[in-house]
This record gives C-alpha cells, structure tokens and sequence, in this order.
C-alpha cells in the first residue's frame, strides 16, 4: 500500500489501543513506525537491478519480524518521547503500528512475504488496490475524529468501517471469479490458475489474468454495486516456460539465473514483450486492466549469457488511456482494439 495509507493504518490502530492520555503520542508513533517496514526499498545493488524487486516486502514484512521491527522503531523514536511517555508504552504503540504494515500489504495485489522464513513466496489476497482514496478517506477521518475528540473510540469505529470495505472488495472479488469462470466456459477454456487484482484506486473495475493450457487470457471486468457486470475482452499471450524456452542458455550463467528469480518474482505468469526480442514481462500488471502490456519487465540478450538483465518499468499512460480507463470505470462503451 502507498505509505500515506500505511501510516494512517498503524496510527489508527494505536489510536485504538491507547489510553486517552496517551492518544496523541499513538498517533505519531502508530503513523511512523509501519513506515520502518518499508526501508527494505534500500537494499539494492548497481551491478544487480533484481535486488530491489525480490527484496520489497520481504523480510522486514512478515509476522516473525513484527515484534523486532517494532523494538527497532522505538528505539528511534524513545529520544522523541522519552519524557512524554515510557520505553514499555513507545514499544507498544509501535507495535500496534508496524503489525499492520505486512498484513495491509498482503490485502493488496503486490503482496507480501508475510511467512517468510517458512513460506518463501508472497501473499496476496488482491481485495483492495495497492492506491485506494476511499480506504485512505476512512482511516483519516477515523485518525483526526480520534485526536481532535481524544477518544480512541472513534479510531475502533474506524477500523471496523475500513474493515467492512476490505470485505466488500473480497465480496466483489468473488463475483469477478465466478463471472470469469463462466465465461472461460463459453470460450470452450479449461482455467490451470487465476488470478483477479482490483484497478488502481478502486473495488468496481478488476483486472483478471487466467492460464488456460498455454496461454493467458486477459480481461476486464467492472462489477457494480448492485452486482451487475460488464466484460471488456483483453488479449491473449504465450506462457513463457522457463525450462524450454531458457534451454539454450547454461544452467550456471548468470542470465540463466537473473531469468529464474524474475520467474519467481512474478509467481510464473511471465511472457514474451510483445514486439520485442529478449525481453520478458510479468502479465500481472499493466497500466490497463485489458491490456497484456506488462508493467515490469527484464531485457537481456541471449547471446551474452554472462551479461546480467536490466529491469523496465512502464507506468506511462496517454490521454487515450487514461480516457479508456475512466470510461471502463463508469461502464461506458469503449473500443478495446
């Protein structure tokens, strides 16, 4: 989740564990102590642009780490409270705040190794997106009704409303899937995975990716409020599989091996960039819910095995798409081709 709506989550649920005396010291501490978690974002390596990927949300995000990861933001913040409040209060309430960090971003679609170390993979639920103003609207209000009322009441009734939405984005989760399997019915596609992630800043416009035998199969799908739903077909695209299609290169080589952790990052739903060579993109995310133009991708060339890969980004959106996006999101008629 972005760290605006990390903060407020951690403030909050101090808010709701402090003692009134204590209720404005919570807040700043519940606020900056999940954004600790975070500070994984500086392992990363100019020689090696993968770091970053597999290192964000990694360790310092999961459940084991929580109780050290909360000593180390009272440690930092003690010299700032110290006369204010006790070490054993500072403790807590950055307890209460970093234990929301690894569980707020497994909510979302990136995710989070929130067992790590006895499950190496990420957890993401994908019930909310990674940007939500309305989820953030909640959790402010909550915080400043808290801190202007010192009552922590105020701060429980927030996290129960917050905690409401999370289910109505699960509910309208579901309503996708079921929809999503039905339709792969009629396009005579038998689904081996899927995956249903909600678009930027909302719970109605939803991105699904699908395998079916070799191929992924993209779409969009807008739910209602009322459970009615639209269909904007996607594309379809090639699985890339990492044993056949990386043959060619050594089992050693360093690009053999960057091609194995980007396969791992994106939990196996790689495929060729379309309309380039050597290069490979995580389906999962685009700029598009309809669209197979991945967001993250790593190019290379496959003649140089002991070269490393360079990681792209592609976060950019034109008019036209910015356009098509908003109209899917108002379930207006739009040109998918």
């Amino acid at each position: 989740m972005d760290s605006v709506t990390q903060g407020l989550l951690g403030a909050v649920m101090a808010q709701a564990g402090a003692k009134p005396t204590e209720l404005k010291q919570a807040t700043v501490i519940g606020f900056i102590a999940p954004q600790l978690a975070d500070a994984d974002v500086f392992i990363r390596s100019s020689t090696d642009s993968l770091l970053t990927l597999q290192f964000h949300r990694h360790f310092s995000h999961s459940l084991l780490f929580i109780p050290l990861g909360a000593l180390l933001a009272a440690l930092l913040l003690w010299p700032f409270f110290r006369n204010k409040i006790a070490f054993s209060r500072i403790y807590v309430y950055s307890l209460l705040g970093y234990a929301t960090a690894g569980f707020l971003d497994a909510l979302t679609s990136y995710g989070t190794h929130l067992l790590w170390p006895f499950v190496d993979q990420k957890i993401a639920w994908s019930v909310i997106a990674i940007v939500d103003p309305l989820f953030s609207a909640v959790l402010m209000i909550a915080l400043l009704m808290s801190f202007i009322r010192v009552r922590p009441s105020f701060a429980r009734y927030g996290l129960l409303v917050a905690g409401c939405y999370v289910c109505f984005g699960a509910l309208q989760q579901a309503r996708v899937q079921q929809h999503i399997e039905a339709l792969a019915l009629t396009r005579q596609h038998s689904i081996s995975r899927q995956i249903v992630k909600p678009t930027l800043g909302n719970v109605v416009l939803w991105r699904s990716i699908y395998q079916s035998e070799n191929h992924y199969y993209v779409d969009a799908i807008r739910v209602g409020m009322f459970g009615d739903i639209t269909v904007y077909e996607g594309a379809a695209a090639k699985v890339f599989d990492l044993k056949a299609d990386s043959k060619k290169l050594p089992s050693t080589s360093v690009l053999f091996n960057d091609i194995s952790r980007f396969n791992d990052f994106s939990d196996g739903y790689l495929i060729w960039m379309p309309s380039q060579v050597d290069a490979l993109g995580d389906i999962r995310y685009a700029m598009l819910p309809q669209h197979i133009a991945p967001m993250w991708s790593i190019v290379f060339d496959s003649n140089k095995p002991s070269q490393a890969v360079t990681v792209k980004t592609d976060r950019h959106l034109s008019k036209q798409q910015r356009d098509m996006f908003l109209a899917m999101l108002l379930d207006q008629p739009i040109n998918t081709k």
